[in-house]
This record gives C-alpha cells, structure tokens and sequence, in this order.
C-alpha cells in the first residue's frame, strides 16, 4: 500500500491527479485485495491516469499557443507604444501642425504609459485578482463563476464536455474496479472541478440513497447533456453501468478532441488579425501626420 501511494505521488505531477484521487487510494487497494484482482484494478487505474493526463494535456496544448502569441503581442504592443512613438513624436513637435485624433490618442497613451500614473491600472488589476479569488473561493461565488463557465461563448460546450469525461471516466473506472456506486460518486464528485456540475453529481447520490436512479437526478439537474443522460440510463437498465459509463467517457474525450481542434482553427487566425490591428495602428497613427505633411509640401 505504501508503494502503491508513493506511485502516485510521483505521478501526479505528470498525470494532474486530482487531490481526491490520492487520498482514495485505500478503496482501490481493498477492492483488489478484497477480489483477488490487484493487478487488474492497478492497471485500471493506470488506465485513468493516462487518459486524464491526455485529455489535459491536449487542452493545454491547444491553449499554449494562443497565450504564447497574446502574450508577446502585448509586449511587442508596449514596446512600441513607450519607446517608438516618443521618438516620432518629438519629430512632429518639430515639424508642427495639427496631428490626426488617432495621433494624438497614441502619444497621450505612450505619455501614460511613462508616467507614475501607469502604475494605477497595475495597482487596479491586482487588487481585481486579489478579490476574484476571495470571492470564487467562497461556495456561492465559485457556483456562480462555474456557472458562468459552462454558457461562454466556444469554450462553454468545451468546459461541459471535459467534465463529463473525466466523471464518465472515473465513476466507471471504480465501479468496474468492484468500488460500491455511493462510494465511487463521492470520489468522482471531487474530482470534477466544475463545482456546478459536483453538485448535480451530488444530488445523483441523495437520489440513489433513497433508491432512485442516476440517470434521472443528473437529467434533474438539467446539467448534463441528453444524450450522456440516455447512455447512464441504458448503463442502469441493463446492468452495464461500468460499461457504459466508459463508453461515454470514450465519447466525451472524443468530442473534446475536436471541440479543441476547433477552437484551434478559430483562435489562431483571430490571434493573427489582433497582431496586425495593434501594430497596425500604431504605425498608421505615425504616418498619419507624415502623409499630412507631404500633402501640404506637395
């Protein structure tokens, strides 16, 4: 057993297991124990890693390289903006004449962005962090910012779908590995980090402890899609939940898949024409007054 969590351990990190998972390991171990089948239940669970870690990292891959090249958009935007345009405009001061409104706009910018008075919109977002952590570590405020979460625009279906694969994923896993229904949804219930989908998983067990189904207090909670829904309920009728619950997480994972490959298709071009709108403008708002001033030589 100690081998088994010093396994873990060394696992996490790679594998971004859930803290629930590290501390559940006692009901896998018994139920290997318990059955004889040790082996297969570790295998099983190797299983899950793997396919959790995938499922993460190809999330983070796709997001790696819209961040990556907003980040550096940023920067290159600032550098411009605090070190190019002063020096065009100490030009225009000299040549004189009335410069355009995007000019102006700019230099005022560039002119901000050297004074002390920056540092208040720095000060400004910290303390906006600072608060949006206070609040979404409290119940309401992280139901509310999950809520949220899952009705965005292209990342909304893409957040659904993540959290219904990995609770398929692993309800099945420890259901199939012999742990008891009730047992295995408490484990999953924390392991999902939607906390607006973790409730409606833990209504499914006040459900089942008074003997109704799953299928009908997820489809209750009007959280879970329909058609995950009609799956659990043909898992419960014909006594192949495990089963089926690894058929819908193997659905999920695929519908993630493409959902990022998707939004990969989307947010590179748009990334693309952000670059060329933020350079752009700074470059006409400098020859702006350069193509006034030749019209008026001319």
């Amino acid at each position: 057993m100690g081998k088994f969590n010093r396994a873990l351990t060394f696992l996490k990190p790679w594998a971004n297991i859930p803290n629930v998972l590290m501390t559940s390991t006692s009901a896998w171990w018994k139920q290997g124990k318990r059955g004889g089948v040790l082996d297969e239940v570790l295998n099983r669970l190797s299983k899950l890693l793997e396919d959790m870690a995938r499922l993460q990292n190809q999330i983070k891959s796709a997001m790696a390289y819209p961040v990556a090249v907003g980040f550096l958009a940023v920067v290159a935007f600032l550098g411009m903006t605090i070190f190019l345009i002063p020096v065009f405009a100490g030009i225009f001061d000299d040549l004189g004449g009335e410069l355009p409104a995007l000019t102006k706009f700019m230099v005022g910018l560039s002119n901000f962005l050297r004074s002390p008075m920056a540092v208040i919109p720095v000060i400004v977002i910290v303390v906006a962090v600072f608060l949006f952590k206070k609040y979404y570590g409290t119940y309401a405020g992280r139901r509310q910012v999950d809520a949220v979460m899952l009705k965005l625009p292209l990342f909304g279906p893409l957040n659904e779908k993540t959290a219904v694969a990995r609770f398929c994923r692993v309800f099945g896993t420890l259901t199939r590995s012999g742990v008891p229904i009730i047992q295995s949804l408490e484990i999953v219930c924390n392991t999902v980090p939607n906390k607006v989908i973790s409730d409606a998983i833990a209504g499914a067990i006040s459900e089942i402890q008074q003997g109704g189904m799953m299928s009908l207090a997820l489809q209750q909670s009007k959280v879970f899609p329909s058609l995950a829904i009609q799956m659990i309920s043909i898992g419960e009728e014909t006594g192949e939940l495990d089963a089926m619950m690894m058929k819908v997480a193997d659905f999920y994972e695929d519908e993630v898949e493409q959902t990022v490959k998707a939004l990969t298709s989307i947010i590179e071009p748009a990334m693309m024409v952000l670059i060329a709108g933020m350079v752009g403008t700074i470059l006409l708002s400098m020859y702006l007054p350069m193509f006034a001033i030749f019209d008026q030589l001319g």
